[in-house]
């Protein structure tokens, strides 16, 4: 069974959620990133770099927690249903944070005969503070 096939599309109901987390984050995170997205800025891996810029370390790439984040639409619906996606950061995500992220259904409604659902989405970590706000909007998808 692939992600989303056993989404029962008549069934689903504004305000169902989905959420995951991704505990004790570190800096191998940032650094796989960097190296999968070619983003090597030092500020997310170089503690001496991050000091001299006044922070007390390095932090993660924003990129890389929308990308977890995208996890709760994808895995919920399949990544052949998303649609679009948008996020807006909001804080740094530091090392040893752990990541919550949670979608919930705000609109379900047809387009050309074919349901839809739009989700509101938010990663936050574990002091409760929202790291980015986002959306997305999925679609049921055959081949």
């Amino acid at each position: 069974m692939t992600p989303g096939s056993a989404v029962d599309w008549d069934a689903l109901k504004e305000g169902e959620e989905r959420s995951f987390e991704v505990p004790d984050v570190n800096r191998t995170h940032f650094v796989r990133y960097a190296g999968a997205s070619g983003d090597f800025n030092p500020i997310h891996h170089d503690q001496t770099f991050a000091e001299k810029a006044g922070l007390p370390t390095v932090f993660g790439v924003g990129m890389w927690t929308a990308g977890v984040l995208s996890r709760v639409a994808s895995e919920w619906f399949g990544p052949e249903s998303v649609r679009r996606y948008a996020v807006r950061f909001a804080t740094r995500l530091w090392p040893d944070d752990t990541i919550h992220c949670r979608g919930r259904i705000e609109r379900v409604y047809e387009e050309q005969g074919v349901p839809h659902a739009d989700l509101a989405l938010t990663a936050t970590n574990q002091k409760g503070e929202v790291l980015i706000s986002g959306a997305a909007t999925v679609r049921r998808w055959s081949a």
